[in-house]
């Protein structure tokens, strides 16, 4: 990363603004405001898109104004903070249709022409990933190879040139106790004031 100052775009996938996520998104803020950073968000239950990539790359789907805005928060940005729930194993459906809409080619990646390979256009940018499970973390990643994981961090970040991923994940959620979430939101504040 360079030198200049950080700007943090966190972008939150939860569907429900009373949910944890958006607790943790809340502290995540809080520690990096209190650090001197730059931060925005996307609250993508907020926007007003349809998730569905119609046509896929075979035809164009214009943008709508909301993701065009979401474009260019994501070009101003350094740092790259994702917030959401693991479900069946994958990100919420609405969450997925945003990145099928928004990383598209020519803003995120161009494929060569005559190839396999493609340009990746985001590379000045790191990302933490912030995610909730209600199994146990260990069982996520050693019994279900952690599918989230792998699709944010190799196929998603690193497809569009994002190098430097760091997951944290908060599990297990469901039952979990006051005291636990509670340790988890200082937990979160302290990554936000430290910028990573």
């Amino acid at each position: 990363m360079s030198t200049n100052k950080l700007k943090t775009l966190i972008i939150v996938g939860h569907p429900d603004k009373e949910s944890y996520n958006f607790a943790l998104a809340k502290a995540y803020k809080s520690g990096a405001i209190a650090s001197g950073t730059e931060v925005k968000e996307v609250y993508i239950r907020d926007l007003d898109f349809n998730p569905n990539l119609e046509f896929g790359y075979r035809k164009r789907t214009e943008l709508e104004p909301d993701l065009l805005e979401a474009q260019k928060l994501i070009k101003w940005a350094n740092h790259l903070v994702w917030i959401y729930p693991v479900w069946w194993g994958s990100l919420p459906a609405i969450m997925k249709g945003f990145i099928d809409r928004v990383f598209l080619p020519g803003f995120a990646f161009k494929k060569r022409e005559n190839s396999v390979w493609w340009d990746k256009f985001l590379t000045d940018k790191t990302a933490r990933i912030i995610c909730t499970l209600d199994q146990p973390g260990w069982f996520y990643r050693w019994i279900n190879g952690a599918p989230s994981h792998y699709a944010m961090r190799k196929l998603t970040m690193n497809f569009v040139g994002v190098k430097k991923v760091k997951i944290t994940t908060i599990a297990p959620l469901r039952l979990s106790t006051e005291g636990f979430r509670k340790k988890w939101l200082q937990k979160v504040e302290a990554l936000g004031r430290k910028g990573k």
